[in-house]
């Protein structure tokens, strides 16, 4: 009887509650102010160490996902030149270039997993804190988005993405997702932009007393990039209104560069009803009800010993 041991993690949906956009570099970077939380939807990546690298994808958002060098997951394992190898079972779960971090997610889950092998069955939020790994500027020229990910903390996030402050008082929230099946792709949405040079949110956060405080808070927040994306695709604008309809969401916005839209509730069972709601009368989209805030517990890797003859 051989033992092999895998490694479980979950990869959460990353939503941008706000994103403004406050200049660009010379490089071409832009430089953002953003105010981040994570889903308790997501990926499911299965890791084990081998002599190769390759990924299998399953699930119902795996079509169009990448199994070579454009997949990210195997670009974060390109960066632990000291292991063999490893094998990924991607279980995608959520729509490709949507806005919500999904390939980014993906990546840093590869990171946790691959770190919890290379340091012996340890599992411990610290070893996947980008402060505190020397792999930190490569994962960012891999995506701005997966050092945010690989907190997956609700933060504000500064910078191009390396600027990360944890905000553990930030409440709760309950939301609906919803994604109209269509791709936006996020160069195409920054060039749309007219304006590169936007305020930022204010150098110091209120503290909310509860999500009403920090719904009204939102409200007069931004995503500087929604217009250029519902100029691409109009279809965002048609789900941004169907949210709004609801006379229970608090607010919708875009997500990062889109397509995905949020919409914010006071109750779990009124983000249950808007979303059953909408997915009828919108069969083609995908519609998911969530919780928004920090998933970085259930973000760290499980260990599993499985059997074989």
């Amino acid at each position: 009887m051989q033992t092999s041991t895998f490694v479980s993690v979950f990869a959460p949906a990353k939503i941008n509650l706000t994103l403004h956009v406050t200049g660009q570099r010379a490089d071409g970077y832009h430089l953002l102010d953003s105010l981040v939380a994570f889903a308790d939807v997501g990926d499911e990546l299965v890791v084990q160490t081998g002599k190769t690298v390759s990924v299998i994808t399953e699930g119902p958002e795996a079509a169009a996902v990448p199994v070579d060098m454009d997949n990210l997951v195997l670009k974060v394992a390109a960066l632990f030149e000291d292991m063999p190898g490893a094998s990924f079972l991607l279980t995608k779960n959520l729509p490709v270039s949507s806005g919500i971090g999904g390939g980014s997610a993906d990546a840093a889950a590869a990171f946790r997993g691959l770190m919890t092998f290379r340091r012996g069955g340890q599992v411990s939020p610290a070893l996947y804190d980008p402060a505190n790994t020397p792999m930190a500027q490569k994962l960012l020229a891999l995506g701005a988005d997966i050092p945010m990910c690989l907190l997956s903390r609700a933060a504000r996030i500064r910078g191009i993405g390396e600027e990360m402050t944890p905000l553990p008082q930030l409440p709760e929230l309950h939301a609906v997702l919803i994604n109209p099946r269509c791709r936006v792709a996020t160069p195409s949405v920054f060039s749309a932009l007219k304006h590169r040079d936007k305020p930022p949110m204010p150098a110091t956060l209120p503290r909310f007393a509860g999500p009403n405080d920090l719904f009204l808070w939102l409200a007069r927040q931004r995503n500087d990039l929604e217009e250029a994306a519902m100029g691409l695709e109009p279809v965002i604008g048609e789900v941004k209104s169907a949210l709004a309809a609801d006379q229970n969401c608090r607010l919708a916005r875009m997500s990062g560069s889109g397509a995905t839209v949020f919409g914010l509730y006071d109750t779990a069972a009124m983000a249950r009803a808007g979303a059953d709601a909408l997915r009828k009368k919108h069969k083609d989209w995908w519609v998911r009800a969530v919780r928004l805030g920090d998933q970085l517990d259930r973000a760290l890797p499980r260990q599993l010993i499985r059997s074989t003859t």
